[in-house]
């Protein structure tokens, strides 16, 4: 079993306040054909002794094939100047839009993973996908339903176990907070 990387503990916390706060961005797919998403929603670190980025994506969103297809993913955590790429990447379908062009995003080959990273991004985590799980709505609260899930697009939560965990160290100081 894969233990917690000094580079994952490294980042970890600093890549849950950006999360939170600004979001990351999640790829999923390979160099020829993958989509890019905006997440505010995930865990991470330590869970049956190994290192795991949890994400919550729905059925109707596009990432959600290539994941299904693929069984990894990336996240990939903006720098300070990237506020509108991430807001781009997460109001309009890649579907329709080819979000990397549009956006200027580079993707490059991963380490461990078929799912390209963000060239632009300051922390990477390549993530294998060792259990999914569905959202069900019983025992939800009453609450997380009506405001996260009135059209009932429930989630599926991907466990990914991060293999590889690397960043741009200079550009990884000015991680937005």
């Amino acid at each position: 079993m894969a233990k917690l990387e000094a580079a994952s503990t490294a980042y970890l916390a600093q890549t849950m306040r950006v999360l939170s706060n600004w979001g990351c961005l999640l790829v999923s797919g390979d160099l020829g054909k993958a989509n890019v998403m905006t997440i505010g929603w995930g865990l991470a670190g330590p869970l049956w002794g190994r290192t795991f980025f949890i994400v919550a994506v729905r059925p109707s969103r596009y990432t959600y094939m290539f994941i299904e297809k693929n069984g990894d993913f990336t996240v990939n955590v903006p720098s300070r100047d990237m506020e509108k790429i991430v807001d781009y990447c997460g109001s309009v379908s890649g579907r329709d839009h080819d979000k990397f062009k549009e956006s200027g995003l580079t993707i490059v080959s991963s380490k461990k993973v078929t799912s390209p990273i963000i060239y632009e991004c300051v922390v990477h985590f390549e993530c294998k996908v060792e259990y999914a799980t569905d959202v069900e709505p019983r025992g939800l609260p009453t609450d997380v339903i009506t405001e996260c899930y009135p059209h009932g697009d429930y989630h599926r939560l991907y466990f990914g176990e991060v293999l590889a965990t690397y960043a741009d160290e200079d550009a990884a100081e000015h991680l937005p907070t």
